[in-house]
């Protein structure tokens, strides 16, 4: 995509950072989930109120261990940074709760100069949840200002020859780029929207169309790691870190996949993004559980004698909520229908937590990374916060807005 373009698509550009709802109002949502969402709602602010307290103020929430008892934390430049204080805020704006609000703006200030860390691709996680939501709310400059410096810190790294924004800096890695960094190119759809400056926008498609080309397979599944050449830009390998095995189906990242080409639909109206997440929607929904709970892995040959992955499903219902009103009418009932079964599955006592258990988090039984035996089958941080942006979303189905 030329300059010209992104010109164009610049004209198209929707500025509702939490779903368009106009988009999903032929969908009625069923009265009895939403009492449960209700439910689940009011719980999962009495569960950060909990963990909240239970956590030191100066750090951020990032799992809890129901073995040992024991919660673990991170400073702001881990990539979960910013989902406890959007949680947050996502449940003020749905509870009116005073105290989360003042406690996810007191976290917020010790992200602030992370507007400034050239050194991650996960800025749009760290920095979009949170203040994005924050200037959703509010339309302070000073969340604007802030977002602005995260935009332009993540751009930098991007590279023209490879057409990605590279991951890791680490080795062996030489430019390594996983399919969770569709998940960061909303930051600069919008910095391009707030600004008027293409080049945001520019980086955001360029690096969607490489990995739609060089990430997916003929299936609609998705590698887990592309490495390019950083003097040709061509593929080196295609593998895992957190999956299977190289050739297998990594839950989560099936799932980022699927959000992230929805969300560049919204953004750009491009119809090829479209088609991408519709094929993916339809990969991941012939290969998940009835119950719409996916196993860490599709491909794990112990299914179903292993683990499941709630981060997995909250993600893909997020998704499918908002893909479903962009979809023809057929294959949106059929997705509406996927994420009311996986919020309902998400909300029985075999995934939400009882209240003041669980170290504060509302899901149990999430997966962070199995492969070096990190996070297996605890709470985490992103697992509430897309859970809780699926329940709001369904609950907005009903106001048609």
């Amino acid at each position: 995509m030329g300059r010209r373009d992104t010109f164009d698509v610049m004209k198209h550009l929707l500025i509702v950072l939490l779903i368009p709802m106009a988009a999903t109002a032929q969908f009625h949502p069923d009265p009895s989930l939403l009492r449960t969402i209700d439910t689940n709602l009011r719980l999962a602010d009495t569960q950060y109120r909990y963990l909240a307290a239970h956590t030191p103020g100066d750090v951020f929430p990032r799992t809890f261990d129901p073995k040992t008892g024991a919660w673990t934390t991170s400073g702001p430049g881990w990539w979960t940074s910013g989902f406890a204080p959007a949680t947050m805020l996502r449940l003020y704006s749905a509870n009116h709760d005073t105290a989360l609000y003042r406690e996810a703006l007191r976290r917020m200030r010790l992200l602030e100069n992370e507007q400034y860390d050239r050194s991650t691709h996960d800025l749009g996680f760290m920095m979009f949840c949170p203040f994005g939501e924050a200037y959703r709310m509010t339309g302070s400059t000073a969340y604007a200002d802030i977002l602005m410096n995260s935009a332009r810190s993540l751009g930098t790294r991007f590279s023209p020859i490879t057409g990605c924004i590279r991951s890791w800096d680490f080795a062996p890695w030489r430019y390594p780029v996983i399919i969770d960094n569709m998940m960061n190119l909303e930051l600069l759809c919008w910095a391009s929207h707030h600004s008027g400056d293409t080049s945001f926008l520019h980086i955001a498609v360029t690096h969607a169309s490489t990995t739609m080309r060089q990430h997916y397979r003929p299936d609609y599944s998705c590698y887990h790691v592309v490495e390019y050449d950083t003097a040709t830009g061509a593929v080196i390998d295609r593998k895992t870190a957190q999956g299977y095995s190289d050739s297998s189906s990594w839950a989560r990242g099936q799932a980022w996949g699927l959000y992230g080409y929805t969300m560049m639909y919204r953004w750009t109206h491009d119809r090829r993004y479209l088609s991408q997440a519709i094929h993916i929607a339809d990969f991941i929904l012939a290969h998940i559980p009835a119950d719409r709970v996916p196993y860490w892995d599709y491909n794990d040959p112990r299914i179903p004698d292993t683990y499941r992955d709630a981060s997995a499903a909250a993600v893909m219902a997020s998704a499918l909520i908002e893909l479903a009103g962009y979809a023809p009418p057929l294959p949106g009932r059929k997705y509406i229908k996927a994420a009311e079964t996986a919020l309902r599955t998400l909300s029985s006592p075999a995934y939400r937590a009882p209240a003041g258990t669980n170290g504060g988090y509302l899901l149990m039984h999430s997966v962070g990374n199995l492969p070096v035996k990190a996070e297996i089958d605890v709470p985490l941080t992103y697992a509430d916060y897309y859970f809780v942006e699926a329940m709001l979303r369904y609950r907005a189905l009903k106001r048609g807005i």
